[in-house]
């Protein structure tokens, strides 16, 4: 094979068209072999993947399509996929070939037409391809079979309703029982291409046939495998019992050599555990992922990559997968930089008190490194470890303080960062190094971290002796500072008045910062705070005091964890770019559609608690016209002119055209009958009800009351104006 290689790569030069015609006409009058016709041929493809434009020979080349030999036919009709689309004018002259290839002796020019031809999406082409893309569907041949099932999907992308008029989806149906495992394979290879478009039919399994497809597993190819295994999501179990033993049969795959087959195995068995019960197989399943998993860190660092991306999403959702694996995420020298930020984050999440003084040492190591995204990263992961668990504090400030003693400035201010959230998870506990940060105050001049300093100076203003000289030097440069900043600073003034409120710098301090912030600031939310406070401390200091000094509850890491409704949608697309990106491929694919559990019996009332339902497409906004005289609609019986002058004005109704809609909204079909149907909705004249509820902004007019939206509200009950402002906030 390199052999063959080596000789075709004097091929890839470019040519000129003129040449290659010549050539093409000269091998017509004494070629028998057909060898001169193969060798510019070559030329020609060759040509065509350089990016060359070789179109100007498509009636040349159509020349040479009723060659016998294989080869030629295979070059011919890779021209034809390439510029056949281009030619619409021109492509007929090849149809009648197609065909005869359809019909010939060989199965590999057959399946080679009917391939070439779902390529060509042009009406006449796709006309001529119906009948004999029947007829392949049921050939005697797999090869023929498998190829055709794969053209389904092609005709289907080309034109959808179509290809479901001529049966093509039914047909592909009932090849999900072939004998022939390929066959098998690529039927559910097209089926989930058409069910994954937004506008495509419904693929869903049933027990019989998702056995069947299991049963195919072993005798199919890596790719089938991978098919057939992501088609089991598409099967709902209605009984423990069924998703249970699909699992069993499934775990065999991840013991795979091929790492997309372990993760689609994965990925089946965290979607069939959503309808299991039994306990004890469950946490089995679990630890049988664990060794698959880390097998796949020792591939490449773009596998490497892949698979920390789906971990961090399944670690969160099954925990016990790899809670005691941790070490075989620690980073090594060699690791690409992304490689190692991912596996920081994966290190942090399976902390926990009997691992924590390894994974500390290790981050410690890491804080000392010379990528500074990497040592950044490092620090902070210090700091949310002492937040996550209790016990190894004490040892992550030590750590802290240790770093910032290196003076090395992208480290202090991390650590200053960090720091903060400690104080508001653990209040009143670890004050004592307030001094220590205090004298790195002038290594800060990044906004996060001088924001975080100056919330520290505020939040602990009555133990700081001078603290009004250090906020007054931060103030100095307030209307050049960037928003995070200023909003900081305010907060931390307005704080240190209330505790020194009888000093006079502290009085002339808070009167410069809010004067600023409402006077020469832009920003909106810094004038809005900054007039907020200034009401509050004019009208009622003691009512400030109470509500900027409140306590505040402490900080949890309940915020790093990612919506479980959420989480157990983005489990579906395990293994695929929205894994990777931690995205539902909807979001960012055109005309994908999305995934989510479906509700059963068999389903976890832990899960459903938390299903996400996918939203419908939107019905188009004009009137669809469909040809043929259609459905009679039932006529309204025309009001009385009583009725109309006594009748209160109600909102105006577009009724639809679409006879669906009206299904949607008269289920009775009896379309204006008083009394109810029996779904939830009344009947008859209370249709104004019906849309009222559907539209939360019916009665939006009147939310205001009677006053306008900017005027002035009147004093409620002549009290004070500390009542009303207690009203206003809270």
């Amino acid at each position: 094979m390199s052999t063959q290689q080596g000789q075709d790569a004097k091929f890839f030069q470019r040519g000129k068209i003129e040449e290659f015609r010549a050539e093409l006409q000269a091998a017509e009058a004494k070629d028998k072999k057909y060898q001169k016709r193969k060798t510019v041929l070559k030329k020609i493809v060759a040509n065509i993947t350089m990016g060359n434009d070789m179109s100007p020979l498509f009636h040349d080349i159509i020349q040479c399509i009723g060659t016998p030999l294989l080869e030629v036919k295979k070059m011919v009709y890779l021209f034809l996929v390439s510029y056949g689309r281009s030619k619409p004018d021109q492509i007929h002259l090849v149809i009648p070939s197609f065909l005869q290839d359809c019909n010939d002796r060989n199965p590999l020019i057959r399946a080679l037409a009917i391939r070439t031809m779902s390529y060509i999406p042009i009406p006449v082409v796709t006309e001529s391809l119906s009948d004999q893309l029947r007829h392949c569907l049921k050939d005697r041949d797999p090869y023929v079979r498998k190829t055709a099932a794969i053209c389904v999907a092609k005709v289907y992308t080309a034109d959808p309703r179509k290809a479901e008029r001529k049966g093509f989806v039914e047909l592909l149906r009932d090849m999900l029982i072939d004998d022939n495992a390929t066959v098998v394979a690529n039927a559910v290879a097209a089926l989930s291409e058409i069910g994954d478009r937004q506008d495509g039919v419904i693929f869903k399994l049933n027990l019989t046939i998702a056995n069947r497809l299991l049963a195919a597993l072993g005798e199919s190819s890596e790719w089938g495998q991978i098919y057939i295994l992501d088609s089991l999501l598409r099967y709902v179990p209605e009984h423990h019992s069924d998703a249970e033993m699909m699992a069993e049969r499934v775990i065999v795959q991840l013991q795979h050599a091929n790492s997309a087959v372990v993760l689609t195995s994965i990925k089946a068995l965290l979607y069939l555990m959503n309808y299991m019960e039994n306990r004890r197989l469950i946490d089995y399943i679990c630890r049988k992922m664990g060794p698959p998993l880390v097998t796949l860190l020792s591939s490449g660092p773009e596998v490497q990559y892949v698979a920390l991306r789906n971990i961090l999403l399944i670690i969160q959702r099954r925990p016990t997968v790899l809670k005691n694996d941790v070490k075989a995420f620690f980073c090594k020298y060699n690791d690409p930089i992304y490689v190692k930020l991912a596996k920081l984050e994966i290190m942090y999440r399976l902390a926990r008190e009997e691992n924590a003084r390894e994974v500390l040492a290790e981050l410690e190591e890491y804080a000392s490194e010379v990528d500074v995204d990497f040592v950044r990263k490092a620090v902070r992961s210090i700091g949310r470890l002492a937040i996550k668990v209790e016990p190894a504090a004490d040892k992550c400030i030590e750590s802290l303080l240790k770093l910032i003693e290196t003076k090395v400035t992208y480290v202090v201010q991390e650590a200053v960062i960090v720091t903060k959230d400690i104080f508001r998870r653990y209040p009143g506990k670890y004050e004592g190094i307030i001094p220590t940060l205090c004298e790195n105050l002038d290594a800060l001049d990044e906004p996060e971290a001088k924001a975080a300093m100056v919330w520290i100076l505020g939040q602990f203003a009555d133990r700081i002796e001078n603290v009004d000289e250090l906020l007054d030097d931060l103030v100095y440069n307030f209307l050049d500072e960037p928003a995070e900043v200023q909003l900081a600073l305010l907060t931390a003034v307005v704080k240190l008045f209330i505790y020194k409120a009888q000093a006079e710098v502290t009085k002339a301090l808070v009167h410069k910062v809010l004067k600023w912030a409402t006077e020469d600031i832009d920003n909106p939310d810094l004038r809005d705070r900054g007039f907020m406070y200034w009401r509050m401390l004019a009208m009622n200091p003691s009512v400030a005091a109470e509500i900027v000094l409140a306590e505040k509850p402490a900080i949890t890491t309940d915020s790093d964890r990612m919506d479980r409704g959420a989480l157990d949608q983005l489990l579906l697309h395990t293994g695929t770019l929205g894994s990777i990106y931690h995205k539902n491929p909807e979001t960012f694919i055109r005309n994908a559609a999305g995934r989510e559990l479906v509700d059963s019996p068999a389903l976890n009332a832990n899960s459903r608690a938390v299903l996400v339902s996918l939203t419908r497409p939107q019905l188009p906004s004009t009137a669809i016209s469909v040809q043929g005289p259609g459905p009679i609609e039932p006529t309204r019986p025309s009001p009385q002119p009583d009725e109309v002058a006594n009748k209160t004005p109600q909102p105006i109704l577009v009724e639809s055209t679409r006879s669906d809609e009206r299904d949607l909204l008269d289920v009775d079909g009896d379309d204006g009958a008083g009394g109810d149907s029996g779904d939830g909705y009344p009947d008859g004249d209370d249709d104004v009800a019906v849309v009222k509820a559907a539209d939360p902004y019916a009665e939006l007019g009147g939310a205001f009351g009677g006053y306008m939206t900017d005027a002035p509200q009147p004093v409620k009950g002549g009290g004070s104006r500390s009542g009303d402002l207690d009203d206003l906030l809270f």
